[in-house]
């Protein structure tokens, strides 16, 4: 017998992986472990998403993160500047040097804000009349105003936000926090992405990956309309009898040819003990016709220009209610009309997208108020960049990842209080905050401490804040 033959070198004629893939068109629900240990054929495995403990006691145990896809302008929303009128059809003064947009050079004149600013609440935030009724929550958010990211373009500057560097290919920092503290829920995924009906944002699919993480950690996108989450509901014919001797076959197969370095066969395996949990749970959890009517209208589910997006906030609320603990939902992507780049009409731009969004977002604090859940849940608002204070268009404004704002609530973050500032054009952030700042401060509201938070990849030990970042101690209750 030649050394090809010889049983030191026998591999199955069919891999797990090749199995898999067969078994995948007929089982949209295998149990694969859960099955089989309640047959007696396997020995337990450790869920990759057990849920784990926080590296010190923290408020947040859930998150739930809007971002605006395209930009919304911080000069029209939460950062008035009264030099922009004072001055406006000027060219921004020599003394701010060179300025360098994707589409303008900086000679472009001032464009003052369409919009009157309001004090609002005990706290006396300043918010724009774009938010009718988002500015009855400020005193339950805390907004900061002094963000920069490093690029002009929409992808590089979506990566930076959601993974902490401008290239795609690092884990997402939904990724990063189920990696650190698993799911509180046996029965639905972990990471829950909700995309724009009509097309993801321009970092597409990078923007809720897991990189170079195990691939289990990466987002599961839940799609609109009456089904969220497809293929729940097992092919015709498809017996429970039938469905053990199978995982049992399965699960053989795998004993024959193991490789624990492959994470996206683990991810497929826990996909699919998953997909057989949620048969019975999700149908649930998506149900919103549980809620009562007062809740609906609450999020606008009853106006068709608040439907969908209210719909996505409630069905987050749901999920964080239910142990997931991360919810990733977009406002804007695919076409340009239907995002907040306002390179030009910035009225109609953001007078729409604020419509859309408005109601649903204060909607969803008030719920979250009023059921117990903003103290445990973190919301974050927030985008790649802001816009620039002189005009593009006539009638718009170019991206400026150099002073932005973004706002939290919830989850040990403090309420009522307004951080950092800008220039008096709102044009760079003073004293500005990297996202690394970003991303420490969530972490650490999270209860995870940024440098402990680790993986070897590559003979390094990657962080999501990279060579760290400074925790807002002024964001903290």
């Amino acid at each position: 017998m030649n050394s090809s033959t010889s049983p030191n070198h026998f591999r199955p004629a069919r891999s797990r992986r090749d199995i898999l893939r067969g078994a995948a068109h007929g089982f949209g629900a295998l149990a694969l472990q859960s099955l089989l240990v309640r047959e007696g054929l396997a020995k337990p495995r450790v869920s990759p998403l057990a849920a784990k403990p926080q590296h010190f006691p923290a408020k947040a145990k859930s998150v739930i993160f809007l971002f605006m896809v395209g930009a919304p302008s911080q000069i029209d929303t939460f950062d008035p500047k009264p030099s922009l009128k004072k001055y406006e059809g000027q060219r921004l003064p020599a003394s701010f040097g060179e300025i360098k947009s994707q589409f303008t050079d900086g000679s472009t004149p001032i464009l003052s804000s369409p919009w009157q600013f309001k004090q609002h609440g005990q706290s006396g935030a300043w918010v724009s009349t774009l938010f009718p009724h988002l500015s009855q929550c400020v005193d339950d958010m805390c907004i900061v105003r002094n963000f920069y990211t490093e690029s002009v373009v929409h992808a590089p500057a979506m990566y930076q936000v959601h993974s902490g560097r401008i290239l795609m290919g690092y884990p997402s920092m939904g990724a990063w926090v189920t990696y650190g503290l698993g799911s509180e829920s046996d029965n639905l995924p972990a990471y829950v992405v909700m995309p724009q009906p009509e097309g993801t944002p321009e970092g597409g699919t990078p923007c809720w990956g897991s990189g170079f993480l195990p691939a289990v950690h990466q987002g599961t996108l839940l799609r609109s309309g009456p089904t969220p989450i497809l293929h729940l509901k097992p092919p015709a014919g498809m017996t429970a009898e039938r469905q053990r001797r199978t995982l049992g076959l399965v699960q053989q197969m795998n004993e024959l040819d193991t490789e624990d370095a492959d994470t996206e066969m683990a991810a497929r395996i826990s996909s699919y003990e998953l997909a057989f949990r949620m048969q019975s749970h999700a149908p649930e959890a998506v149900d919103l016709n549980k809620e009562s009517e007062a809740t609906r209208k609450l999020y606008g589910l009853d106006e068709k220009h608040t439907n969908d997006f209210g719909t996505r906030l409630l069905l987050a609320r749901r999920m964080v209610e239910r142990g997931v603990r991360f919810v990733q939902v977009y406002s804007g992507g695919g076409p340009v009309s239907i995002q907040w780049d306002a390179h030009s009409d910035i009225v109609k731009n953001h007078e729409k997208m604020c419509s859309l969004t408005d109601k649903p977002i204060a909607g969803l604090l008030k719920d979250l108020k009023a059921r117990g859940l903003l103290d445990s849940t973190l919301v974050i608002w927030g985008s790649e960049f802001g816009r620039l204070p002189m005009s593009e268009s006539g009638n718009g404004r170019d991206h400026n990842p150099h002073g932005f704002t973004m706002w939290f609530a919830g989850g040990g973050v403090k309420a009522g209080s307004v951080l950092g500032e800008t220039d008096e054009f709102g044009l760079r952030a003073i004293n500005g905050l990297h996202m690394r700042d970003f991303h420490a401060t969530m972490l650490h509201l999270m209860g995870l401490d940024q440098h402990r938070l680790w993986y070897l990849h590559n003979g390094r030990h990657e962080k999501l804040t990279d060579f760290g970042g400074n925790v807002i101690k002024g964001m903290l209750a």
